[in-house]
């Protein structure tokens, strides 16, 4: 069943959306609807490199915790910068050598570091070992590194073995 149908829910979504953009309740759309259904998720199904297999479930509350908390101090720290003189400002690159190798691993590291305030990620190297990352104030780029690692990556490769 789950090789027919990849995602029931996905599937109910797009019947639905089959027919309100047609906006036709008639048989023939809702068959078209169904066979839509059936079809784009697992067309989708068959495009997704891999698939995202969860480790340690309690680290997913645990970096929640820590991402929601660094937010919170980032956009305080941000603010403070941003109304201080311009000259105190040293914004900056950084490369992140990754120890992460599941995609969707990387994926969320470079979502939290471009939702935490003051960081950006900008790039993932070909070869997926390195992300690079924009800083607003980048004092010490070594510091930064092992703060991203320790903060972010380590409870990540639990997450996403």
């Amino acid at each position: 069943m789950k090789r027919l149908m990849p995602s029931i829910p996905l599937s109910l979504a797009v019947l639905v959306l089959w027919l309100l953009l047609v906006a036709d309740f008639s048989p023939g759309q809702v068959a078209i609807g169904a066979i839509l259904g059936l079809l784009l998720p697992w067309l989708a199904g068959m495009l997704e490199p891999e698939r995202a297999n969860f480790g340690r479930t309690i680290a997913i509350l645990q970096l929640t915790r820590r991402v929601l908390w660094d937010m919170l101090l980032s956009n305080i720290e941000v603010a403070r910068r941003i109304l201080g003189p311009e000259r105190a400002l040293t914004p900056g690159f950084v490369w992140v050598p990754l120890e992460l190798t599941n995609i969707h691993g990387i994926t969320a590291l470079a979502s939290i570091i471009t939702l935490t305030p003051g960081t950006v990620s900008a790039e993932l190297a070909a070869d997926r070992r390195h992300l690079l990352v924009h800083c607003f104030n980048l004092k010490d780029p070594e510091a930064q590194v092992a703060e991203i690692k320790a903060r972010y990556e380590t409870l990540l490769k639990e997450i996403f073995p």
